[in-house]
């Protein structure tokens, strides 16, 4: 338990200094730590993680979160906001949307071989605020 915890704190720090290092804008930057705190959320709870902003070629797709939970391939859109004044994150997420990340999908499971494997699409939401995050998840959330 201490190991894995040493081993969290050191793979984290070595992923914010990766973040601090490139210059992006505001959005971009509230968005990789998004995905960064999703992807902790979604492996603290058993997913067994095993690809990060997949874009197949010739696709506007893109797959911010892949994993594993109990045999269920998991496709994750993760959406993060630093206020939801407007609207909550996980709303962000529409039809075209859901129609670009169901085709990179489609090309993730053929080029792993693994088209016979359950699999659904999740989302998480992220708020960002100066007292910590919220995360909420969303299963099957393109049923």
């Amino acid at each position: 338990m201490i190991r894995s915890l040493l081993w969290r704190r050191i793979v984290r720090s070595a992923s914010r200094r990766v973040l601090e290092r490139e210059p992006l804008r505001a959005e971009a930057m509230t968005g990789r730590r998004g995905e960064e705190a999703a992807y902790w959320h979604l492996r603290e709870r058993g997913f067994i993680m095993v690809n990060r902003n997949y874009r197949p070629k010739d696709s506007r797709g893109e797959i911010d979160l892949i994993g594993w939970e109990a045999g269920t391939l998991v496709f994750v859109e993760v959406k993060s906001r630093q206020s939801t004044a407007v609207r909550a994150p996980e709303a962000a997420v529409d039809r075209e949307k859901e129609s670009l990340v169901k085709a990179a999908a489609r090309e993730y499971r053929r080029q792993a071989r693994c088209l016979a494997a359950p699999f659904r699409f999740d989302v998480v939401s992220v708020e960002m605020s100066p007292e910590g995050e919220r995360i909420e998840h969303f299963r099957d959330a393109f049923r």
